[in-house]
């Protein structure tokens, strides 16, 4: 027992000693933003508050008397809706006790504290928005958005063809049984597209003849940006969402930057500016992660080192871009969508798209992916290979040129004048291997001949 004990004190001290967090929090006095806390820790991934504790982690201590707990917990009951009864225990540490308010994360509708939702992000409790409270009180039914049929449409309205494609495509790959004789229409009503014939919301961006119909925002808007303001090439994909997965791969293979490579093979292997097969699951989960009843449309922005994905919803709550790089739980903001994409092969495993595109992401020698959530949007950032001292070096660079890529990457860019600065050589020598540079792929050329041409890094 006593093992136990230490045990459990280790790991509370453990905590503390991380700092506050998404799942920590510090008071030095049970008051009602404690309360708010509690909301925000069940409507996330739980938490333990610790009263007695200064936001610096420095130990103050907490008097309590014979009713302190049962008050806290009496207070937490009276203004929590659902009413929630977190674990609270104490243990002293110096002569100075601490009390540990220890909460669950809920598992149905969210929580208000004195009617008003919260959420975790970080160090910090934030309001939660309509959009995400209703998010929430839907998924605690087991239903989502998608899954309500549209009394507005009619299973005529729904395209023949690419309901056949999508049966066809199920059964070659055999993710679902179906009977050879199956009727469209039954195969749809079997895996809940359709109810009583009418066609459920996910059934419509599916399937449907005219989707901007019902769904005059849900297109993707596609640009290639020298700049936010300078937009050199838009594009915007229509169509139901199998349609706007191919438009928008069809317009990345005809805008990507490519390069051949020799491998010793018959055929040339094609390196491309960004990972294909990333870029395909990003775009896949910006179709089903999508927030439908959002009026903005979701945008994919390509600059010269970076490539932007926004879309409409942020994280639902219990997810955070953190977890998004590791293995996560599978939270589908639209689970028809999903189940739809899964049966045609487009998702290979629920909750593992986002690891899969880091993965190939760091396979073919890019950064990492970033992620930014907001309450109602989301970002997701690619950005440029940027070569390495050791990659320089298997190109068959030379250790000069090098340190005038390292003096580009740290600088953001160099002139001729700065590249004799730093090498010592003519300005015809330096005009010369910028030029080069330039030949091998690595330079891009800014401004005018002369002065004002720059090199940066492409």
């Amino acid at each position: 027992m006593d093992n136990n004990i230490n045990e459990i004190t280790s790991n509370i001290f453990d905590l503390i000693n991380k700092g506050e967090s998404e799942i920590v929090e510090f008071k030095e006095s049970f008051g009602e933003d404690a309360i708010e806390t509690v909301s925000a820790f069940a409507n996330a991934r739980g938490g333990s508050i610790f009263i007695g504790i200064k936001d610096s982690g420095v130990i103050c201590g907490i008097q309590i008397g014979t009713k302190t707990i049962e008050d806290i917990a009496n207070r937490i009951q009276d203004a929590t809706d659902p009413r929630m009864q977190p674990s609270i225990t104490f243990f002293s540490e110096h002569q100075k006790t601490v009390i540990m308010i220890k909460v669950s994360q809920g598992s149905g509708a969210p929580i208000s504290a004195r009617g008003r939702y919260f959420r975790r992000v970080g160090k910090t409790n934030q309001r939660m928005s309509h959009e995400e409270i209703m998010q929430k009180m839907i998924a605690s039914t087991g239903l989502s958005w998608d899954t309500v049929i549209d009394s507005s449409s009619k299973y005529e309205d729904l395209d023949p063809d690419r309901i056949n494609r999508f049966i066809q495509t199920i059964k070659k790959l055999g993710r679902q049984p179906i009977p050879e004789q199956i009727l469209e229409q039954e195969f749809l009503r079997k895996i809940e597209l359709i109810r009583d014939c009418v066609p459920t919301r996910a059934a419509l961006l599916l399937f449907a003849k005219n989707t901007d119909t019902y769904f005059p925002s849900a297109f993707l808007k596609i640009g290639r940006f020298r700049s936010p303001t300078n937009i050199v090439d838009d594009r915007e994909v229509h169509g139901t969402l199998f349609d706007q997965l191919d438009g928008a791969m069809s317009w990345f293979r005809e805008r990507l930057e490519t390069k051949f490579l020799i491998t010793g093979n018959p055929e040339r292997e094609v390196q491309w500016e960004y990972p294909l097969s990333a870029i395909r699951e990003a775009v896949i989960n910006v179709l089903c992660h999508r927030d439908y009843t959002s009026l903005a449309h979701s945008q994919i922005r390509l600059y010269d080192d970076h490539l932007e994905i926004w879309n409409a919803g942020g994280l639902p709550c219990g997810l955070t871009t953190e977890m998004l790089l590791t293995d996560h739980d599978s939270i589908p903001r639209n689970r028809k969508i999903a189940q739809a994409f899964f049966l045609s092969g487009l998702i290979e495993r629920w909750g593992s798209g986002t690891t899969r595109m880091n993965a190939e992401l760091q396979d073919a020698g890019f950064p990492a992916p970033k992620f930014e959530s907001q309450a109602d949007r989301f970002r997701l950032f690619f950005y440029r290979k940027i070569p390495t001292e050791n990659y320089l070096l298997k190109e068959g660079l030379s250790e000069r040129e090098i340190l005038v890529i390292s003096y580009a990457k740290e600088h953001g860019s160099i002139s001729n004048s700065e590249y004799q600065k730093i090498t010592g050589v003519s300005k015809r020598t330096a005009s010369r291997e910028l030029n080069e540079l330039k030949i091998k792929d690595i330079f891009i050329v800014e401004g005018t001949t002369g002065k004002g041409t720059i090199y940066r890094l492409k």
